[in-house]
């Protein structure tokens, strides 16, 4: 995709990041990606479109000082001042974080810190909410009734005239969003229904689940090109260069706080082991699958040797922060001026 030097609005823009460039409080930002991509159906807002994703690194460099994790937690544990310093993260380890977000860091001479589920490292399968988004909110025909025991109980659900998802349905809903509309259909409710059920289970569970899912849909596990996960090699090749660094982001994408501390301290420590071994050289960060933790899981993050943990916490990172709960703003798919209206608002707070 062609993406123009300059963006529309631009004097807008100037304005708002002038405001913001004027009015910063002390702090710093994080901010939380996961993917840059154009898809069709996006229930949790995950994708920034690679036009949208210049805009806002055009902004970024234009008016922010942007920095690296690692120097930014070692600013942090020396208890320096901050003003206006910016940091880019990603969550799970895409693959178009290297086809798609790389070249444009590269383009922009951002760095970035993407945090790696390990697991899903060469994994033939999607991310379970992916392959339960391609059972459930793609058009095609579904049994009407549903039935499913999870941890011994027994739910059922009926999709009714919707067990037929036409193609002008999906067209319809597509852009709905979890958590932010109610579902439009029953297709979208057991969506999410089931989404709540799986995100607590444990990975063997959970994939047991989606087996039965998916022969009850007729379906077979796969990856779709526009969902897969970061091969071995491409792990290696995100890391080429001075821009992007890999930290750790558990093995399997767990709700920590549903683990016993043995299965989290597996799931924390192995995936730092694994990502090493892969890279051959320390991994020193790590983020929480679903911005989830407790007490526990920090002190397992920091007894593992990592050097910060990045949390969802919608704040700044001050001199006092904690480097196992940093706070991160999650970034939606804005242009270039809705972005920099943001910021400046966030910095202001």
């Amino acid at each position: 995709m062609k993406i123009p030097g300059k963006i529309p609005g631009v004097n807008r823009i100037r304005r708002f990041a002038r405001r913001c460039r004027n009015q910063l409080q002390p702090g710093s930002l994080i901010l939380l990606y996961h993917r840059v991509t154009d898809v069709s159906c996006d229930p949790w807002g995950l994708s920034v479109t690679p036009q949208h994703f210049a805009e806002q690194l055009q902004v970024l460099r234009q008016y922010t000082q942007l920095t690296q994790l690692r120097r930014l937690s070692q600013d942090v544990a020396e208890g320096k001042h901050h003003r206006r310093n910016v940091v880019v993260t990603f969550d799970d380890g895409y693959a178009d974080n290297l086809h798609n977000a790389k070249p444009i860091l590269e383009r922009y001479d951002v760095p970035a810190t993407i945090f790696v589920t390990s697991g899903y490292v060469d994994r033939e399968r999607e991310f379970w909410w992916d392959e339960l988004e391609r059972l459930f909110l793609q058009p095609g025909a579904l049994p009407q009734q549903l039935e499913l025991n999870i941890n011994g109980c027994q739910y059922q659900w009926d999709l009714g005239e919707f067990a037929n998802y036409t193609e002008s349905t999906y067209q319809q809903h597509r852009y709905w969003k979890a958590e932010r509309e109610e579902p439009p259909t029953p297709r979208q409710l057991v969506y999410y229904e089931i989404w709540k059920l799986l995100r607590v289970l444990p990975e063997g569970d959970r994939d047991r689940i989606l087996d039965r899912l998916l022969a009850w849909a007729g379906m077979t596990a796969g990856s779709r090109s526009t969902h897969r996960s970061l091969s071995l090699a491409e792990v290696a090749v995100l890391e080429r260069g001075s821009l992007v660094e890999v930290g750790a982001h558990t093995i399997a994408h767990p709700f920590l706080c549903s683990l016993p501390l043995s299965s989290q301290k597996q799931e924390i420590y192995h995936s730092k082991a694994q990502l090493e071994e892969l890279l051959g050289h320390e991994v020193t960060s790590f983020s929480y699958p679903f911005g989830n933790y407790t007490s526990d899981s920090v002190a397992i993050v920091r007894d593992a040797g990592y050097d910060c943990a990045c949390a969802t916490i919608h704040a700044s990172v001050q001199r006092h922060s904690n480097l196992f709960e940093l706070p991160r703003v999650e970034i939606q798919d804005w242009n270039g001026e809705e972005f920099a209206r943001r910021l400046s608002r966030w910095f202001d707070v």
